[in-house]
């Protein structure tokens, strides 16, 4: 079964400080706790690797040249694998592996998946001619006259119910 055809993606995008974390945060919650299974991956775009525990034993075995490590405890498997460069493609195409109902993404704007846009200033609207595939827009600063759906971020309860619906959508 191919990720995306019978998984929904959805991508959550936008600048800095937009709020993506935060959404990102309240879907994989309404999503368990409808007994949805939640899988997510998360673009670190701020340069520079994410930081690992140095302390850990897998943390050790990657810094000693491990290309692939794992740790697991208590039903908890942290994974890592090195190469040169990642394609989101790539990353979700190891999702196939696991029974997920859904899949988010948090960031990768440039990816063709669905989005949720989230503008924090009038400056940030320009993501709006630069993305596609957009299913709605949460803005902090003013409403918008867009062709999608869109929410105030103060809207929580109505954009989490619009999107969860999205998310149970074939």
């Amino acid at each position: 079964m191919a990720l995306g055809q019978h998984r929904k993606i959805l991508q959550i995008v936008g600048y800095q400080n937009s709020g993506k974390t935060t959404l990102m945060e309240q879907l994989i919650s309404s999503a368990t706790k409808q007994g949805l299974r939640v899988a997510t991956i998360k673009h670190h775009g701020h340069g520079g690797a994410p930081q690992v525990d140095k302390m850990k034993d897998s943390a050790r075995h990657e810094a000693a040249g491990a290309t692939i490590t794992a740790v697991e405890g208590a039903g908890t498997l942290r994974l890592s694998i090195q190469q040169q460069c990642w394609e989101l493609a790539d990353i979700v195409a190891i999702y196939d592996a696991f029974p997920i109902d859904c899949l988010l993404i948090e960031g990768y704007k440039k990816a063709h998946y669905p989005k949720v846009v989230l503008l924090r200033t009038e400056a940030d609207e320009v993501l709006l001619q630069q993305l596609s595939n957009i299913v709605c827009v949460i803005y902090w600063h003013k409403q918008l006259a867009v062709d999608y759906p869109i929410f105030s971020i103060n809207e929580t309860a109505q954009y989490i119910d619009f999107l969860m619906t999205e998310m149970r959508k074939d």
